[in-house]
């Protein structure tokens, strides 16, 4: 049904079509016209070194997208995602739940011992990762100033 691996460079311009498909949708309505900082975003996100991005294909298109990147902590290995989503059709019939459970399983293999990211507390994606095992971080506060 599905198939999981990871994304390189050559499927960038498929990245890009299904992420400006759902961050310009509701409930983020991201304004992604610019093409050109959307290559650049993406770009920055999953050409580092440390860079770990993966992709769910259902009859070789790409439907879901993990972008994040691994990092050494003192307390073990982590993978932070940075951008994760499905494609809209997709969503609510098991695929998000496939899909990170593949990540989950990809990255232990590989000595990861926690997953995080981050989301807003107000969107469908917040309960998503609430069922699929995330605890909300308590001590840690996200802090942004405008300059």
């Amino acid at each position: 049904m599905y198939n999981f691996r990871q994304l390189g460079f050559d499927d960038m311009e498929s990245v890009k079509a299904l992420f400006k498909s759902v961050f310009t949708a509701e409930p983020w309505n991201d304004d992604w016209s610019d093409d050109e900082q959307l290559t650049l975003y993406l770009g920055e996100l999953c050409g580092q070194t440390n860079s770990l991005c993966f992709g769910l294909f259902e009859e070789n298109e790409l439907i879901g997208l993990s972008i994040g990147e691994v990092k050494h902590w003192y307390s073990g290995t982590e993978y932070k995602i940075e951008e994760l989503c499905i494609r809209l059709d997709k969503q609510g019939k098991g695929a998000g739940a496939f899909f990170l459970g593949e990540i989950e399983k990809e990255v232990k293999a590989r000595g990861v011992k926690t997953i995080y990211l981050q989301t807003g507390n107000d969107v469908p994606a917040y309960e998503f990762y609430k069922k699929m095992g995330f605890e909300e971080e308590k001590n840690n506060v996200f802090f942004a100033k405008e300059i």
